[in-house]
């Protein structure tokens, strides 16, 4: 049976602990876990916690934790992504699946064509919300590490300091990513919904980004970085 796991936003130990309100409410009134129960816990640092549940209150959970395992080891490729914004679903659905694909940080990138205008406080709350879409993922895929979840950025921000050993832009006439060498670190741009303008295009590649297809159709702006993501793992990562 696989057992209940948690990330913790704070540095875990052997021992007892509190766990924080929200995870306590999410175990103790939507789960509806008991005392004796195991769990796994895991705080971003490459380790998970084995241990059960000691008390289950409305508002406290206090567990002990008695083993500690190394986690899972992250893909030796380190993969950027500039994610343009795109709306709703289609942004979480974006990070859900590269952070299950072993993406190293996500930026949301802010381009002409894209629909979603983000400013201020509703910034703020997509950023916490897309961190939250991070960490559900992790959660489930056994990812021990989380992937860095950037403020957004416009384009030009993005472009001029983003650093990487290879730098891709998505595009339907290019050369496919097979025709690069392995690197270390790779950068992915994608567009949003709408796609990169011919402006922005010749912006990134003056940036150093090659431009670099993945098949001969048009995928969509969701779709894009789970192929991307997949081959490129493929090619030059864990997979």
């Amino acid at each position: 049976m696989r057992l209940s796991r948690f990330f913790i936003d704070a540095p875990l130990s052997l021992g007892e602990h509190d766990l924080p309100e929200a995870q306590a409410h999410y175990i103790g009134r939507v789960l509806r876990m008991n005392p004796g129960d195991a769990v796994q816990l895991f705080d971003g640092s490459g380790q998970e916690f084995l241990g059960q549940l000691l008390e289950v209150g409305k508002k406290t959970v206090r567990v002990a934790l008695d083993q500690v395992l190394p986690g899972q080891t992250d893909s030796p490729l380190h993969i950027h992504l500039g994610q343009g914004v795109s709306r709703g679903e289609r942004m979480d659905w974006a990070i859900q699946k590269a952070t299950e694909l072993g993406v190293t940080a996500i930026t949301p990138i802010v381009s002409e064509r894209c629909e979603v205008r983000l400013k201020d406080e509703r910034a703020d709350k997509r950023l916490a919300h897309w961190r939250q879409v991070a960490i559900s993922a992790c959660e489930q895929c056994g990812r021990s590490t989380l992937p860095q979840i950037n403020p957004p950025q416009t384009l030009a921000e993005w472009l001029g300091s983003t650093e990487a050993d290879l730098k891709l832009v998505l595009h339907p006439v290019a050369a496919p990513l097979t025709s690069h060498a392995k690197p270390a670190r790779l950068a992915f741009l994608i567009g949003p919904e709408g796609g990169l303008s011919d402006a922005e295009v010749d912006q990134a590649s003056a940036a150093g980004f090659h431009p670099a297809r993945l098949g001969p159709r048009v995928l969509r702006t969701e779709t894009a970085p789970v192929v991307a993501l997949a081959v490129a793992q493929q090619l030059w990562g864990d997979f």
